[in-house]
């Protein structure tokens, strides 16, 4: 099977200092993976690197090996970074989704009102269309901008925390709209700090404590002693860490599995 997205060698650093280090390794297709580590760990920057929204200083991302088309990746940043008061109705934020359809004037109308209509009747939000998302609970919001990640279809979705201050109701509903994305072939990633939550959800699992921990299937990373070599190494890292440099650069062929992982590069 070949790989959705390939990290080779990527590392991101804040004035000259790393935050991502050295990271190499493989999503599948179809693969439905957490991203964990203490606090500070990397784990958002990481997502963001593969959103392309955060830049890469050494190393690269690649879609099957080649340049990735950020148009086959939705990306769902956490609640918090998210700004409610903006005067927009539920049915424009889900249509956002369609804006490669429709544009950012199009008519919302035909095929497209009924895509939106039919992901917000799979989150639970049918008949919000009108309301106003500032008026919208905690857990009614990211409902919608779920809506918002089904109608964008992309082949490639991340979720930066994305049960983060939600409730139970809403978290296990929009735990099956993940299993469906997965079951549908779709590469899911999800940065998450409820370990139980990975344990019970996802298959796999990436360890970052700002270098690779752990990558493979979720039983075998997230060992007591994984976890605590996590745990000392947010501790060792500090703002005033040196950058790295490793000469040369990896390709996505020198990219395999060692023996007893199918993921850690």
């Amino acid at each position: 099977m070949n790989a959705a997205l390939n990290l080779i060698d990527v590392t991101v650093a804040y004035h000259g200092h790393p935050a991502v280090h050295h990271i190499s390794g493989r999503f599948e297709k179809g693969s439905l993976t957490a991203i964990v580590g203490p606090n500070g760990a990397g784990k958002s920057t990481l997502l963001g690197a593969l959103a392309g929204l955060t830049r890469i200083n050494q190393g690269a991302v690649k879609l099957d090996n080649a340049p990735v088309d950020y148009q086959k990746i939705a990306f769902l940043r956490q609640l918090s970074g998210i700004n409610h008061d903006f005067p927009l109705r539920v049915l424009e934020v889900v249509a956002m989704g369609a804006w490669q359809a429709v544009g950012a004037w199009g008519a919302i109308k035909g095929k497209v009102l009924e895509r939106i209509e039919q992901a917000l009747s799979r989150v639970g939000m049918q008949g919000f269309e009108d309301r106003l998302i500032d008026e919208l609970s905690v857990g009614q919001l990211q409902r919608v901008l779920f809506a918002r990640l089904i109608v964008q279809n992309a082949p490639i979705i991340l979720l930066d925390e994305p049960f983060n201050a939600v409730d139970a109701t809403t978290t296990a509903d929009l735990l099956n709209v993940i299993h469906d994305w997965q079951a549908d072939g779709r590469t899911v990633v999800a940065v998450l700090h409820d370990l139980g939550m990975v344990r019970a959800h996802f298959p796999d699992t990436l360890l970052i404590a700002r270098e690779l921990i752990g990558w493979d299937k979720t039983e075998t990373v997230l060992t007591p002693e994984n976890l605590a070599r996590a745990q000392a190494n947010s501790m060792v890292w500090h703002d005033t860490a040196s950058w790295c440099h490793v000469p040369g650069t990896l390709e996505a062929a020198d990219i395999k599995a060692p023996t007893g992982s199918h993921r850690h590069g």
